[in-house]
């Protein structure tokens, strides 16, 4: 069950990413880009996490874990949502891309000990320092999240139906991460709902 959810959690990201990029390319707009890529972060960590459950964890499978899901998930679509604000658009990118660099450069350099194994879902604060790591996904997750929530919540008048599902698809994300940490499936099943969500509330008219 948790290969099977965790597997199909990634193909429907992946898939509803790749319409994303798609609308991007005839649109141009940074926000669905940046959205795009939100979801293609949400697909590879449910692949890591199916490829967890299946094969075993090991350190390799919880680093692309640890950067595509505990680090650029959120700030990913946070950085989004804040495209379609006022904000000038230059300071957004730059900041996404600095972000993006620091965390790829801090997945691949941070020190997990003791190694990782065996096929449950590894806790990071068990395998990670809070300096640097754990701090920077939290920050990251808490600016992302609340400025998608934010956003959303300052246009619903304008766009009801789709920033209701932002919100909604950010509240499923945030309990299928409560609830990982007890069923694997649980959290694999949530991200499936996520995704759907918030995809619906990106491309909703209303």
């Amino acid at each position: 069950m948790d290969v099977v959810l965790a597997f199909a959690a990634a193909l429907v990201s992946l898939r509803l990413a790749a319409d994303l990029v798609k609308r991007w390319r005839s649109r141009r707009t940074p926000d669905l880009l940046t959205w795009g890529a939100s979801l293609a972060a949400f697909a590879a960590a449910s692949a890591a996490l199916a490829w967890g459950a299946a094969a075993g964890w090991d350190d390799r499978t919880f680093r692309a874990y640890y950067l595509f899901g505990a680090l650029l998930t959120a700030p990913l679509l946070g950085g989004g949502s804040l495209f379609r604000t006022r904000v000038s658009r230059t300071p957004i990118a730059l900041g996404l891309m600095l972000y993006v660099g620091l965390a790829i450069g801090v997945a691949f350099a941070m020190q997990i000990d003791p190694p990782v194994t065996g096929s449950g879902l590894p806790v990071p604060g068990d395998h990670l320092d809070f300096l640097p790591a754990r701090l920077i996904a939290l920050f990251g997750n808490v600016v992302g999240t609340v400025a998608a929530v934010v956003v959303a919540s300052m246009g619903i008048r304008r766009r009801p139906l789709g920033n209701t599902l932002i919100v909604a698809g950010v509240v499923a994300a945030a309990l299928g991460s409560s609830v990982a940490g007890l069923a694997d499936w649980g959290g694999s099943a949530f991200a499936i709902v996520a995704a759907v969500l918030l995809y619906a509330g990106f491309v909703s008219p209303r």
